[in-house]
């Protein structure tokens, strides 16, 4: 007489839990939907300003230094 019940609360639960995680799933989704919708809202910001540029520049040009003294190579 245990085991129906035993199997009905096992199957309540599993049913449960798959509920809560489908909830949680679709709720995520929405969320990214949301972040999408706010993404394609917003206008774009144009190309970046001379200073960003040239800081960008000044930063990939360190970076070429560091990585020549890594390998050894004298510039």
């Amino acid at each position: 007489m245990q085991e129906p019940l035993s199997i009905f609360i096992v199957s309540v639960s599993s049913l449960l839990g798959l509920a809560i995680v489908a909830v949680a799933g679709l709720r995520g989704w929405s969320g990214w939907l949301e972040l999408k919708r706010a993404e394609l809202g917003r206008p774009d910001a144009g190309p970046p300003n001379a200073s960003a540029r040239i800081e960008v520049a000044d930063l990939k040009e360190r970076i070429r230094k560091l990585e020549a003294i890594a390998a050894g190579v004298d510039i």
